[in-house]
């Protein structure tokens, strides 16, 4: 039976949910890979209805189980939008055949364009610029593009660890944003601490960087588990706060769950309404099933039509 195919009536009070969390969490998005959606038996029970779904696309991952997932995920109810990273792409020919094929046969409209985390190029492309200069996504309708965003930098983008590339790159794709039609916005690197956070997305703003954000946040996982997806992903200073919780032996054994990071930011966005962060993007490292019922019980809902 469905469980959770169903937009929460107002007069309910998520159990643990404080009203600036549940706010915070609607229209949350979360991300899932083909090998992991194979063992979901039906995500209508986890994810309401029109919840976004980011579909990642790891190098080695072929296009058929990629386009498979999407068209699975789009009968369903969702917001497709698979991950294009440039440097897995070999060329032009290659991306116009992706997206032909998750508009043929999963009706994607939507997807989220990053660099890719490979060392070297697979072919000509280097970067999402790129992606987007071909104009293949504007001629075969896409209505939403994504591109990633840094709140704690990328030494891949920036190695003497400062911001200069990331941002350059951070001004042109806003300025993409206001000659194109595109609908836009930055989906992040997951982080712990919400002060570098805040700090980062107050930033922008200062440099006119007017694209909304959606923060990335780890969904309720391992401490061990957790500490090594930060390490491999190059999480920055809010690292500290895996590493200090794993000194305490009296949480060392018990789950992590995002509530202190989201209490923070959540917070902040009702004392500030112009806040740039507008929404949430859960990385589910200790399983979407697991995730999928903490945003639930956390107030997380989407109220966001399948094809918008």
């Amino acid at each position: 039976m469905a469980l959770l195919n169903f937009r929460r009536k107002d007069t309910e009070t998520p159990k643990g949910a404080s009203p600036q969390v549940e706010a915070f969490l609607q229209d949350y998005s979360i991300e899932v890979m083909p090998r992991t959606a194979e063992k979901v038996d039906n995500f209508r029970d986890l994810l309401p209805t029109g919840t976004r779904v980011y579909i990642a696309h790891i190098e080695g991952t072929p296009i058929e189980d990629m386009v498979r997932t999407a068209a699975r995920l789009n009968d369903d109810g969702f917001q497709v939008m698979p991950h294009f990273p440039a440097r897995i792409i070999r060329d032009r020919a290659t991306l116009a055949d992706w997206i032909a094929r998750y508009q043929g046969e999963a009706d994607v409209k939507q997807a989220l364009l990053l660099a890719g985390g490979v060392a070297q190029p697979l072919g000509d492309f280097d970067s999402s610029m790129q992606l987007m200069e071909t104009g293949l996504f504007d001629a075969a309708g896409f209505t939403r593009l994504h591109v990633a965003g840094h709140p704690e930098g990328n030494r891949d983008i920036d190695p003497d660890g400062g911001t200069g590339n990331v941002d350059a790159a951070l001004r042109w794709k806003n300025d993409f944003q206001t000659r194109t039609d595109a609908q836009m916005a930055l989906a992040t690197q997951f982080a712990f601490d919400a002060k570098p956070i805040i700090a980062w997305a107050d930033g922008l703003k200062d440099a006119g960087i007017t694209l909304p954000v959606h923060i990335g946040i780890a969904g309720p996982a391992k401490l061990q588990t957790l500490i090594k997806f930060a390490i491999a992903c190059g999480v920055g200073p809010s690292l500290k706060v895996l590493q200090k919780r794993a000194l305490d032996v009296t949480k060392l054994l018990l789950p992590y769950e995002p509530t202190d990071v989201l209490n923070d930011l959540a917070a902040h966005r009702a004392a500030d309404p112009d806040f740039n962060i507008s929404n949430v993007h859960f990385f589910p490292l200790g399983g979407i099933k697991t995730n999928a019922t903490w945003a639930i019980e956390n107030g997380g809902s989407a109220a966001v039509p399948a094809n918008a």
